[in-house]
């Protein structure tokens, strides 16, 4: 057994100080301000005085690029940075090579994390024009949904079919996860800065040609979609505030039907960046204003928005060069998101309650997911300890993602992850990983 002794506790909307007992890969006991009585010969301790102690951190959104796209990413390298960060489970995006679109290429993906992740994982399945009887072949105890690109990204995988989006929306009965901007909009701006500018728009442009306007009318049409089937929707990295009025805080989530995610860069980066940071934040949905970014913050804080992840991307930086239209979209956050949310926090935007309320316990009751995103007796020991006051800069010398750079090169955090646990394994140890360590694939609750 091991003991986490005299932490800083945050979980379920408190903060105290006390000690978990961990016997295997579960959580045998949480004690506040007090220690267990067990004998101490069979207890591994460690004090975390001063420390923070965090559920696990879930993502439910990232691009770990394995089959295919491996040159710049694999499910090793980016689950080993993950865990250095804090993410103790993630779900992987269908848009790989080949694309996840049948249970057969769905089930490969899951053999190689067995082999490969060292934290807990999920994939989602892929939706394509034409696919749909293998998307209600899906098994929703042990795959967390389908993802559907309504606007074209990485990958190619739109689906403009209306008769595909009805039958979607009406027949699948898993979870439906979005990615919503408008095409025709898109395309129309394109064609109007080109007019303007020729070939070579800048990245500035990026947030006009993919702009509020495009977010907005995609994510309306799958929320009325989902209203008319009663489906379950959940729609992904959100980044305008027009956007705001499609979501509500009226129900807490465990009723919610429409949900919606935002993402960690933008909530941290505005437009006004892109002149100093570039293609490095050049995302799809694009970084909007600072307008766009503060209705972000308060939505999350309102529960308008319910959960926060990264869409971690990587590419090399070869494939980030070039003007806006040549320009791969998306960068790698993983190792870096709990410690930029919790800056966020110091300066004033969330509490830490909020912080691991968004990252821990809403993607684990949004996807039902079996005993994990909780410091509960009974759930897996999925754990990270954090130093609030351990200050450093993110450089090439320490960053783990296998394409090399990061947006956040040169930003001093002034927290460190310093201990992850995946299913009461220590994985991650002061800048040591325990290479034996593999994750679990997630399960899920059909009837909650």
């Amino acid at each position: 057994m091991q003991l986490i002794k005299n932490a800083t506790i945050v979980n379920e909307g408190r903060t105290f100080v006390g000690s978990v007992l961990i016997n295997g890969e579960q959580i045998k006991a949480v004690y506040e301000g007090i220690q267990p009585a067990e004998p101490s010969e069979f207890i591994t301790e460690i004090d975390a005085t001063g420390l923070l102690l965090f559920p696990g951190i879930i993502d439910d959104q990232v691009h770990f690029r394995e089959p295919g796209l491996t040159h710049k990413g694999d499910i090793y390298s980016e689950s080993k940075a993950a865990v250095a960060g804090g993410i103790t489970s993630f779900f992987e995006m269908p848009n790989t090579k080949p694309q996840a679109t049948t249970i057969d290429l769905l089930e490969e993906k899951y053999n190689i994390a067995a082999e490969k992740s060292f934290a807990n994982y999920s994939f989602l399945m892929g939706v394509t024009n034409d696919n749909i009887d293998e998307l209600k072949k899906i098994n929703l105890h042990n795959v967390a949904g389908v993802k559907m690109f309504m606007g074209s990204s990485t990958g190619n995988m739109l689906v403009d079919n209306q008769k595909t989006l009805n039958r979607v929306f009406s027949e699948v009965p898993s979870l439906i996860v979005t990615h919503c901007e408008d095409e025709a909009t898109i395309l129309a701006n394109i064609r109007h800065y080109k007019a303007l500018l020729g070939e070579d728009i800048p990245v500035q442009y990026h947030p006009l040609i993919r702009n509020a306007e495009a977010c907005y009318k995609s994510s309306a049409y799958a929320v009325e979609l989902a209203t008319k089937y009663n489906s379950r929707l959940h729609v992904f990295h959100v980044s305008s505030s027009k956007e705001m009025s499609l979501f509500s805080s009226r129900k807490p989530l465990k009723y919610k039907q429409i949900t919606a995610e935002v993402c960690v860069h933008h909530l941290w980066f505005s437009d006004a960046d892109y002149a100093s940071y570039g293609n490095r934040i050049k995302w799809n949905p694009a970084i909007k204003s600072e307008l766009d970014r503060q209705a972000l913050i308060e939505a999350v804080n309102s529960n308008k928005i319910d959960v926060i992840a990264t869409d971690h991307a990587p590419h090399l930086w070869s494939e980030k060069e070039g003007s806006c239209l040549k320009a791969a979209s998306g960068g790698p956050l993983v190792q870096h998101s709990l410690v930029a949310m919790l800056q966020l926090a110091k300066q004033g935007n969330f509490t830490l309650e909020k912080v691991v309320e968004k990252m821990c316990h809403a993607p684990a009751d949004l996807f039902r997911i079996e005993k994990r995103g909780y410091i509960r007796p009974g759930y897996f020991a999925d754990l990270v300890l954090v130093n609030p006051n351990a200050s450093w800069i993110v450089n090439k010398e320490n960053i783990l993602y296998k394409c090399g750079w990061s947006p956040f090169e040169g930003t001093t955090f002034d927290s460190s992850v310093l201990k992850t646990w995946v299913n009461g394994k220590q994985v991650f140890d002061n800048g040591k990983f325990d290479e034996t360590v593999r994750g679990q694939r997630l399960l899920f609750e059909i009837n909650k």
